[in-house]
């Protein structure tokens, strides 16, 4: 047996971190039993037990319940989860109803396929059974979805959410609708529209998404058969000679002669309308020529002699395609707007054998400024059933609408040539009709160049077919017509009040928000509202049999039909429409119902969402006090979608947007910056995210993230996302372990407390403004960044450090130890719910650790106020000081350690050489020493001797290497002049009287 001594063990005698807060968060497992607990105590209902808060309403743009969560959804809706959480712990009362579009197209394509498969035919089956089965089909997603959002820690009244679907929500669109029949908006017109000629329905520009594919661009002759003017042309001055003026004529004679023996060029890669074709325009502000061909290749459709016209900064393009080389063309001349204005040509297709005089009619020169010649000819083919510039060319100069296609977009069966042709075959795919039109052109010898090229082309974004523009007569709301309501504070028509809305009454995050969605209102036609489907609410509106839709009296108008209809559709649902008998059952005894026409279209599904405003915002308990939200939160694509028709639609009813702020987040890509697709295998499942690491790392990536752009996600980005968890965990696991030592009763005030425990304090007060300012303006990565700097750096790595030493050695009633746990106390409640909102599981698990079961949820607090008397400017800047010169300390002493000089900071005790600036900022040394975590320090202004180190970005420091004199205390490993000389050994004095 050795005769020395044993050293004593004093670590039973120090306050260590008691807690079983895991360092493994173990989130997959843990997270549903909150969630459980949640549903338990019924957190969201007992929020709305506070009283006498200001309402917040977050209005939900509901997806589409049609499939699982993909990780957009899960970005959206932890966003709006975070706007909700917070602005509820920022003193609100903060509702959040969530809700799912459930009617429209991609619901009821999904049945058709399954009818398909069964090889059941649509058309047999009853309207009223097929739309039940799109309502249950709705129904079992919305129960999928609907747990898919909760396990992403959502709250929300879950119980009761709205589905536009539900009876009162049909009832209340189509009351909304009526009020666009009521107030003089709504008209029936025949206008080129998206037309999806597999789906046989007209869409929306949200509804159509863009691809690359490939199609035939073809060059076309329309022949002169007129250039005389019947305006005078002749020089007109009175002192025109007579023999000016017929020398004048004979040259004006001489160039119509010129033109009539021409051709007009036109570029198009829509071959399949131009037997729809009714003019062709010009832009007098483009120059042109007439080109004559001199000189002809084999295998050419032109010949030597020809004459076109062309705009010059394209004609060498044009003629190339032609395959004509340079030398085998020559420009003759230049020609002027009104020789253009009196040329009358014919349709390449007039005169052809069987054609039967389909096309026997002048195809005018009409002036249009939307021509351009960047690409093309400068001659714009115009068919006006085809195009938006061809419909208002039509419209300005009253020219023919063609209908020569049906719902197939195949073409009428009495069209020579081309009756039946498919423009796009039922499987989505290009029809015989391009093909069709070529041909013929190059049989009547009309064709001169034609080309396979790839464009950009629309797409409906359910079929992913492509759509065409397809004149159909379809029920739109004009938003250029005084609204009849007397709703006019923000405008007389529905674009005035929507432009004065976005720049009068909301606020955009991010602005250029508001750029995006000005410009769409400024430049938007009339808004399409009818669908030419089965499932949605029907336009529920009678027309007068045999009226024209410009007629007086074309539509019936009368607010006690809309109330039967009302009654109905809140009882019965919009399938009523459908039952036999319907249209007697509204009409009632004041009409005869066989004079009136019961329409069948459906709305637009935008116009469903657009207006959640009145059935949600308005009519629930848990709606919004004025019907108007404070936020609407949906992605960049909404400015077309959901913000777009909402605005639309309330301005036309309530005359002014239904929301004061707009949020919008970007889309998710993969981590190398790509679209995620299915077929490239990129996506990544926000499912496989949560049961690899749970909920909170997904949120937590979302708090990361600038969501005002795209952001990206893959493995790498999450195990960093995991990395920063971790760190902020170890933080919140120091704080718990200490506060189990806090006694209230031992409290200290912060007059009382040493500069340190000042110092966070201010360091609090200044971040909670922060915190709050971050929460209002929805910036959440500038909230958890701020936050997580704060918990990591100022904290763990600087305030916990320094204050291990007091909170594990000092005695009990110390006043730094008391001091320490009283701050650690006050941060663990700011920091616990301002993280609530983002890291909603983890807080959770946090608070309980502290509290235990019986104390129901960190989600039914507040954030704590915080005094402004905590501030401390000077303390603030004198202490950047102090830490700047600590930096020059710590920067020596590790030089130190890696020479393997000493092992810890403890077995040292510096010298610090101050300018005397410094000197009067760094006075104490035994403070300065604990800060240093150095069991002693020397402070002097001497000069400092070369070798000293110094800190080139610190002016007036410089440190001497010493080490500390003394022993090392076995209890606090100070090394201490004075171990060994009291009553307990081994240990310094203040061990000693901690010891007792």
């Amino acid at each position: 047996m050795s005769d020395t001594p044993e050293t004593p063990d004093y670590k039973d005698t120090l306050f260590l971190p008691q807690t079983d807060f895991p360092m493994r968060a173990g989130l997959p497992k843990r997270e549903p039993e909150w969630l459980a607990r949640w549903a338990q105590i019924g957190v969201y209902d007992r929020l709305r037990e506070k009283k006498g808060r200001a309402p917040f309403t977050l209005h939900d743009g509901p997806p589409y319940a049609n499939g699982n969560l993909h990780i957009g959804h899960a970005l959206n809706k932890t966003i709006k989860d975070m706007i909700v959480r917070s602005h509820q712990m920022m003193g609100h009362d903060a509702r959040y109803v969530p809700g799912w579009d459930c009617h429209g197209l991609p619901i009821e394509w999904k049945i058709e396929e399954q009818y398909r498969a069964k090889g059941k035919d649509k058309d047999q089956v009853d309207v009223v059974e097929f739309r039940r089965e799109c309502r249950e089909f709705a129904a079992g997603w919305v129960d999928v979805q609907r747990e898919e959002f909760q396990r992403l820690g959502v709250t929300g009244n879950w119980a009761d959410p709205y589905l536009t679907m539900d009876f009162h929500a049909e009832a209340v669109i189509a009351a909304e609708f009526q009020k666009f029949l009521m107030n003089g908006v709504l008209y029936q017109g025949s206008k080129p529209v998206m037309w999806s000629p597999v789906e046989k329905t007209a869409l929306a520009e949200a509804e159509v998404e863009y691809h690359e594919r490939q199609t035939d661009a073809i060059w076309v002759k329309f022949p002169v058969v007129s250039a005389s003017r019947d305006a005078d042309i002749i020089a007109s001055e009175e002192e025109a000679t007579d023999d000016a003026r017929e020398s004048e004529a004979e040259a004006v004679l001489k160039r119509e002669a010129q033109l009539e023996a021409a051709t007009v060029i036109i570029w198009t890669t829509t071959p399949w309308t131009i037997p729809s074709n009714r003019a062709i325009c010009f832009n007098p502000e483009v120059s042109y020529g007439l080109y004559e061909v001199t000189a002809t290749p084999d295998e050419c459709w032109a010949s030597v002699g020809d004459l076109y016209l062309l705009a010059d900064n394209l004609a060498a393009e044009v003629l190339a395609a032609a395959r004509l080389e340079d030398g085998q063309w020559s420009r003759v001349r230049g020609l002027r707007t009104s020789e253009l204005e009196a040329l009358v040509c014919a349709h390449p297709l007039r005169g052809a054998e069987g054609g039967q005089g389909e096309w026997d009619y002048d195809v005018p020169m009409l002036p249009g400024a939307h021509v351009t010649d960047d690409a093309g000819t400068g001659f714009v083919h115009t068919a006006p059933s085809h195009g938006d510039d061809d419909f208002q060319i039509g419209l300005q100069h009253g020219l023919v609408m063609t209908y020569n296609h049906g719902d197939d977009s195949a073409y009428r069966a009495d069209l020579p040539f081309f009756a039946g042709l498919e423009v796009i075959n039922p499987k989505g795919k290009p029809g015989g009709a391009n093909k069709a039109v070529i041909e013929k052109l190059v049989e009547t010898g009309r064709l001169l160049a034609r080309k396979r090229i790839t464009i950009s082309d629309a797409h409906s974004w359910r079929s992913k077919a492509p759509v065409i523009r397809l004149n159909r007569p379809q029920w739109f709301a004009a938003i250029d017509r005084a609204v009849g309501d007397g709703q006019d504070q923000y405008g007389t028509t529905i674009r005035e009040r929507a432009l004065r809305s976005i720049d009068e009454l909301v606020t955009w995050t991010p602005k250029r928000g508001r750029n995006r969605l000005h410009a769409m209102i400024s430049d938007r036609p009339d808004w399409v509202l009818s669908r030419q489907r089965a499932w949605g609410v029907p336009l529920t509106c009678f027309v007068k049999k045999g009226a024209k839709p410009d007629e007086p009296g074309f539509l019936l108008r009368d607010e006690a039909v809309n109330k039967r209809i009302f009654d109905v559709f809140e009882q019965e649902g919009a399938d009523a429409w459908y039952v036999q008998g319907a249209k007697e059952r509204f009409l009632g005894d004041d009409y005869d119902p066989d004079e009136w026409e019961q329409v069948f279209d459906i709305l637009d599904v935008w116009f469903d969402s657009g207006s959640t405003h009145a059935f949600v915002l308005r009519d629930r308990a848990d709606g919004s006090e004025d019907g108007i939200a404070d936020v609407y939160m949906e992605g960049t694509d909404q400015h077309r979608g959901w913000f777009h028709s909402s605005l639309l639609q309330a301005c036309g009813t309530m005359g002014r947007a239904p929301y004061r702020n707009v949020v919008t987040h970007g889309f998710t890509l993969d981590a190398k910056g790509n679209k995620m697709s299915k077929s490239v295998g990129n996506t990544v499942a926000p499912q496989k995210v949560i049961d690899q690491y749970g909920a909170d790392i997904l949120r937590l990536w979302v708090a990361q993230s600038d969501y005002t752009g795209d952001l990206r996600i893959g493995d790498e980005i999450l195990k960093g996302v995991a990395d920063s968890y971790r760190r902020l965990r170890n933080t919140i696991r120091f704080i718990l372990g200490n506060v189990a030592h806090y006694d209230e009763a031992l409290a200290v005030e912060p007059a009382d407390m040493p500069e340190l425990e000042r110092l966070m304090l201010h360091k609090l007060a200044v971040l909670d403004g922060v915190v709050r300012d971050g929460y209002r303006r929805f910036d959440f990565a500038k909230v958890f960044q701020e936050v997580f700097t704060f918990a990591t750096v100022d904290l763990s790595s600087f305030y916990f450090d320094v204050r291990k030493d007091a909170l594990y050695c000092d005695a009990a009633d110390s006043i730094e130890r008391r001091s320490a746990l009283t701050v650690l106390d006050l941060l663990y409640h700011r920091l616990v719910t301002w993280l609530a909102p983002v890291l909603c599981f983890t807080m959770e698990e946090t608070w309980l650790e502290r509290f235990g079961e019986d104390v129901s949820s960190v989600h039914l607090l507040d954030f704590p106020e915080t005094p402004e008397s905590w501030r401390d400017d000077a303390l603030a800047a004198r202490s950047e000081q102090v830490r700047a010169v600590r930096r020059v300390v710590t920067g020596a002493l590790e030089l130190k350690r890696r020479e393997k000089a000493i092992g810890a900071s403890l077995e040292a005790a510096p010298i610090v050489h101050l300018s005397p600036e410094l000197a009067e900022v760094v006075r104490d040394a035994e403070t300065f020493a604990t800060l240093c975590i150095t069991s002693d320090i020397t402070l002097t202004t001497d000069p400092a001797p070369a070798e000293a180190f110094r800190l080139p970005e610190v002016d007036g420091v410089a440190v001497v290497f010493a080490r500390a004199d003394g022993q090392k205390c076995q209890r606090c490993w100070k090394v201490l002049p004075d171990v060994g000389s009291h009553k307990h050994d081994a240990v310094c004095g203040r061990c000693d009287t901690a010891l007792g």
